[in-house]
């Protein structure tokens, strides 16, 4: 993954970064217009959001076969004005929404990126504890052991 192993503190010291926060930076190069796409995407879906088309399209519907004759506006059984405004609503939100997921997706990669940072970041120290603990115990092999100490351990 990378070539050189930092042999003191100070070599690892120098290679740690400071941690980011990528929710916050990718909300700082956000447009206002972007911020809008994100914000219809993550509203338009969700059961409210569902639950709003459907009891406008069962109160629009239903008006409009069981109101009477005079005030119907849209009538049984062509709906036509129903689909234009359905048909409008779907062209204006869908591009809308993939320019929002287009932005999460955006979003999620610099997460994923950040977390490879910091996954590198602590093999990097774990290399240099498992190091330091080696190094520990080679030194404390190399201690001369004291013969009345060997007989107690006995």
């Amino acid at each position: 993954m990378y070539n050189h192993k930092p042999k003191t503190l100070e070599e690892l010291r120098a290679l740690r970064k400071p941690k980011r926060n990528i929710a916050i930076e990718h909300r700082e190069k956000l447009s206002q217009l972007d911020k809008l796409a994100v914000f219809v995407t993550e509203r338009v879906g969700t059961m409210g959001f569902f639950l709003i088309i459907l009891i406008w399209t069962a109160g629009w519907i239903g008006w409009n076969i069981l109101a009477p004759d005079y005030l119907r506006f849209d009538p049984f059984p062509a709906f036509v004005m129903w689909l234009f405004i359905s048909n409008m609503i779907q062209l204006f939100i869908l591009p809308l929404i993939m320019v929002g997921q287009n932005l999460q997706s955006r979003h999620s990669e610099a997460r994923a990126e950040a977390d490879f940072e910091v996954n590198v970041q602590a093999e990097r120290e774990l290399e240099t504890i498992l190091q330091h603990l080696e190094n520990q115990n080679e030194l404390i092999l190399k201690i001369p052991r004291r013969p009345e100490d060997a007989d107690k351990h006995e």
